[in-house]
């Protein structure tokens, strides 16, 4: 991010009735206008946060996002460049439910339509172009999707400072900080499964995800780096089983590790093997990336895979 960019993050909110694709598109109130629900960034957030907190305060309704679906550049009047970060999201049947939308100050209306109505419905070009990536999930039958999060843990005390086992190494003031701050962007993912090494880094990094969203965590010495200095990790034990549960899940684990991991992604869902596995798993500490399955057919390959870096 840059210090004169205004940034936000939002959606294409999608929904099937009975059986027909229709998007979620805002009416509002003070540009008389129609487009995509967003928002601007938080002091502190990351942009999958942004997204979920904008998407819930414009329309009541809470998601979990999907594949990133693009990025839309304008300037605003004074010349300042924005940047709006977006994703796809399924609004299911109980979200929407649970809306307790009523017309407002900033949106006079939500508006349910079928997408390629939203091409010549949408007030700004640039909404369009962000829609059309998305239609392009929908042409590759990969609208529905569950994400695989790998997560390297947060800063811990350095190896050679700490008197004690190395699996034993606690994070530090700054490792808490990030722990702590990548708790909004995994729950914008909608993760229901956490599986971390047993290493108490990796353990501390994910407790505070646990304690938010009331999941247990599954602690495996497969994915541990001790196992994997003694050749005996199993990474692709712990992503078979993930892939074949088909729910988003956050695998965390430690940088010597992280390869291996996203290449056994790469392998159980056929997926071709290259530079961008490296990029995805060459992570700072506190980062994560997350890799876009689909739902239907996990074995049809990667969709997508993005990275998310803490700011703390």
């Amino acid at each position: 991010m840059t210090d004169t960019a205004v940034y936000a993050a939002g959606a294409v909110i999608w929904r099937l009735v009975e059986g027909k694709l229709r998007i979620l598109v805002v009416h509002r109130t003070a540009y008389a206008d129609v487009t995509l629900p967003k928002g601007k960034v938080d002091p502190g957030e990351m942009l999958a946060e942004t997204a979920v907190r904008e998407i819930y305060e414009e329309t009541g309704i809470r998601v979990a996002l999907g594949p990133p679906v693009g990025v839309s550049r304008y300037h605003l009047p004074k010349g300042r460049e924005k940047i709006v970060h977006y994703w796809a999201a399924e609004a299911t049947d109980d979200a929407i439910r649970a809306s307790a939308f009523v017309p407002n100050k900033e949106i006079a209306a939500l508006e349910w339509i079928p997408p390629r109505k939203a091409r010549s419905y949408l007030s700004y070009p640039v909404d369009v172009e962000i829609l059309e990536t998305f239609l392009a999930l929908v042409d590759d039958g990969v609208l529905q999707t569950f994400p695989l999060i790998v997560l390297r843990h947060a800063k811990a005390e350095p190896r050679g400072s700490f008197d004690g086992a190395d699996a034993a190494r606690p994070l530090t003031t700054r490792g808490v900080r990030q722990a702590a701050a990548i708790v909004g962007p995994l729950r914008a993912f909608g993760v229901r499964r956490i599986i971390t090494s047993d290493a108490v880094r990796c353990v501390a990094t994910v407790a505070p995800l646990a304690a938010a969203t009331g999941r247990q965590i599954q602690r495996t010495a497969a994915l541990s780096q001790d196992a994997w200095e003694r050749g005996e990790s199993d990474a692709r034990g712990v992503v078979g089983k993930r892939v074949r549960a088909g729910k988003p899940a956050v695998l965390c684990s430690h940088g010597p590790v992280l390869p291996e991991i996203l290449t056994e992604i790469a392998l159980a869902t056929g997926t071709m093997k290259g530079s961008y596995l490296g990029s995805a798993s060459a992570l700072e500490v506190g980062a994560f990336s997350v890799v876009h399955l689909s739902s239907t057919n996990p074995g049809s390959g990667i969709v997508s895979i993005e990275t998310h870096v803490p700011k703390v």
